[in-house]
């Protein structure tokens, strides 16, 4: 191993030490030295990121050797320096306490010139393949980091892109997918405080909100004539409507990158957000604890905003009727937990409703703030 002109350091107070030290290692490193504890600490306060090694002596004037160690510690020095403990005296106690203090070796006075030599450069050696380890794993976390935040963007760009398709089948539908993300940002928030067993994190509810943009993807497969008719649809034309939520997953499947929890959630929420906790949706009829719960996060917000929303076939419900009616059951059962959620953001949605009429609402979604 090459060791030209890399530095260590010896702290002893006795000058004869020193002199034998480097003498073993000058030819080979840069020595620099101190008298005492004290003028250890300033050198490696000064020359810290340059020592590669540090020669200590247990008892010193001033700073003893444990103390000097004490103050690397709390200065993360001991990341980058490993210390070889210089003792005259072979105890366990001493050798225990260098130990637990973080000495990577000990070696004892009189010294051997080769084995504290072939010692020294065995634990540089250690030191310099952990220190490299480290800085690989470092770079790698960030490439991994950027990576993911790479496909994060990818990812929102995806979200974007498929749900303007459905806003220019009909600008309702447009503002309905941002209202839908501002609403279950909202409903999420309170889960994630209330309802502590989902356990969802910040990260979670981020993914879940851009997954929800892509509910009603389905719906660009569902011919103009039902889609925008401004009557009550047929029993036959609702049976089309209602595949929807099938062919928004086959489109899903065509733009497929990889299994991914984000791919789950947009799976998951464009599947079964039209199914009803009593087993009375579609279209699988899933019943209870079977749905998803993202997926009925979105149900009930999906709900909600078609309620209050002017749709081609219906006028708007005032915000307490659409609550009242959710409430009662009179859009389908929901989960009590899910019930109860919404009874606790109902002065919030209250607050927020009106939102949409008059400013743009990515503007809000990532600043809401829940009452305490």
């Amino acid at each position: 191993m090459n060791t030209e002109k890399r530095t260590i350091m010896i702290a002893d107070d006795a000058e004869i030490n020193r002199e034998l030290l480097k003498l073993i290692f000058e030819d080979d490193f840069n020595v620099l030295e101190a008298e005492d504890g004290d003028q250890a600490i300033e050198v490696l306060d000064e020359r810290h990121d340059d020592i590669r090694m540090l020669f200590l002596d247990l008892i010193m004037p001033g700073k003893t050797g444990l103390e000097v160690m004490e103050h690397m510690r709390s200065k993360k020095y001991m990341n980058t320096i490993p210390v070889i403990m210089i003792t005259g005296e072979a105890t366990a106690d001493t050798d225990v306490k260098a130990y637990e203090y973080g000495a990577s070796d000990i070696i004892y006075k009189p010294f051997e010139a080769r084995v504290i030599k072939r010692r020294t450069l065995n634990i540089m050696e250690l030191f310099e393949s952990r220190l490299f380890m480290e800085r690989q794993l470092e770079k790698r976390t960030r490439q991994l980091i950027e990576s993911q935040k790479k496909l994060e963007r990818n990812n929102e760009f995806l979200v974007n892109a498929l749900s303007s398709v459905v806003e220019f089948r009909s600008l309702e539908s447009g503002e309905h997918i941002r209202r839908v993300k501002y609403f279950t940002r909202i409903f999420l928030n309170y889960m994630k405080r209330y309802y502590l067993e989902y356990e969802f994190t910040k990260e979670q509810i981020d993914l879940i909100v851009n997954a929800s943009a892509l509910h009603d993807i389905g719906k660009i497969a569902i011919p103009d004539s039902i889609l925008l008719k401004p009557a009550r649809l047929t029993s036959s034309e609702f049976e089309v409507i209602k595949k929807h939520t099938t062919y928004g997953c086959q489109i899903l499947e065509k733009f497929k990158q990889e299994d991914s929890e984000f791919y789950r959630y947009c799976y998951d929420i464009c599947r079964y957000h039209h199914e009803r906790y009593d087993g009375n949706g579609y279209p699988e009829g899933l019943k209870g604890e079977d749905i998803p719960i993202w997926a009925q996060v979105v149900s009930i917000v999906d709900v909600y905003d078609a309620l209050i929303s002017k749709r081609v076939y219906k006028t708007p419900y005032a915000v307490d009727v659409a609550i009242k009616m959710i409430m009662d059951g009179e859009c389908g059962v929901f989960s009590p937990k899910l019930l109860d959620c919404f009874n606790m953001v109902q002065d919030v949605l209250c607050e927020t409703s009106d939102i949409f009429s008059y400013a743009d609402s990515n503007t809000h979604e990532n600043s809401i703030e829940l009452p305490m």
